[in-house]
């Protein structure tokens, strides 16, 4: 069953003041037990483009950052949570994924979305297709992804995706490829991670293309309810194969649990009991966030947890008696 799925715990990097403080998070996320490393793809730093989307700024390139993080690691699992497939040529994608994964000796996690944040692909002269068209490249991709990770002769004639007379090359060491994750809040993503992902993260439906009040009451508890629903339709008999993976955006572990709730509640038009209760968030001591995790393992089956580094808040510390308490168990 999905609820009784070992718990896993990732963090998530998006800037650094130096080469050495990079160097220095990826050993200690490796030392204190978290199970992945992962980097996110967006491109563009602080600026208006950016501002209006209240999303942070990422000041590294993922795909050599994920290798440079391998490298210097030996037994961390590292990825992108996730990539953008908009952003990147399919063959190389696909190709550098192998690649990554052929040379760690199978610790590449492989994310990939339809992309969202509209402002990103404007900023650059990148169209920004309706959501129909941005999806069906990027299935035509996962598709492709697979075929691609087999070695196997190519023959693929889609609407976008064109490849034929070679094989893809390297086969990567995870077999059948580097596990797979689909991240997305719409329904049609999520009933297709369903049908075709390893892992499936759980994120708020970002139509508006930022972050805010309604990306927030995307994520509430009975929307989380809906998306599992959508996962599991998608994914019928095999959903307990699928392990589930969410972000918590806001956590903070804090002896002022009640009046750090009703801060972050206040600014979203939400309750206190909205904000303690909602599956992106982890707020409260130590004991209350092992609990709730676990309760929220019963409730939704989500096992695979991410917190985010923005560089200043030291988090890969903060939560590292969360990870040794409930990692594997």
């Amino acid at each position: 069953m999905s609820q009784d799925k070992p718990f896993r715990f990732s963090l998530q990097s998006f800037n650094t003041d130096s080469a050495a403080s990079w160097r220095n998070l990826i050993a200690k996320t490796e030392n204190l037990g978290y199970s992945t490393f992962f980097l996110a793809d967006h491109f563009l730093s602080t600026g208006p483009a950016l501002d209006s989307t209240y999303h942070p700024p990422q000041m590294l390139a993922a795909v050599p950052a994920i290798a440079m993080a391998l490298e210097q690691t030996s037994t961390l699992r590292v990825g992108c949570r996730v990539f953008c497939n908009d952003y990147h040529h399919p063959i190389i994608l696909a190709k550098e994924a192998a690649t990554m994964d052929y040379l760690s000796e199978g610790r590449l996690e492989f994310g990939i979305g339809a992309g969202w944040i509209k402002n990103e692909y404007e900023a650059v002269n990148l169209p920004f297709d309706d959501f129909p068209q941005r999806f069906e490249r990027f299935a035509e991709f996962v598709s492709a992804y697979k075929a691609f990770m087999s070695g196997e002769p190519l023959e693929i004639a889609g609407n976008f995706i064109k490849w034929s007379g070679f094989s893809g090359t390297p086969i990567p060491s995870q077999a059948p490829y580097p596990p797979l994750m689909i991240g997305g809040g719409s329904k049609k993503i999520l009933t297709f991670a369903g049908e075709e992902a390893d892992i499936v993260s759980l994120n708020f439906n970002n139509r508006s293309g930022m972050l805010g009040p309604d990306g927030m009451t995307s994520g509430l508890a009975a929307a989380t309810a809906q998306k599992i629903d959508w996962i599991k339709k998608g994914a019928g008999a095999r959903f307990n194969e699928i392990e589930l993976e969410i972000g918590a955006y806001n956590t903070i572990i804090t002896d002022h649990q009640q009046a750090t709730a009703e801060a972050i509640g206040g600014a979203l038009g939400m309750s206190s009991g909205d904000i303690l209760s909602h599956p992106h968030c982890l707020i409260g001591s130590v004991d209350f966030i092992c609990e709730e995790l676990e309760r929220r393992r019963e409730t939704y089956g989500i096992s695979y947890i991410a917190v985010l580094d923005d560089g200043t808040n030291n988090m890969v510390e903060t939560f590292a008696p969360v990870v040794a308490r409930l990692a594997g168990k």
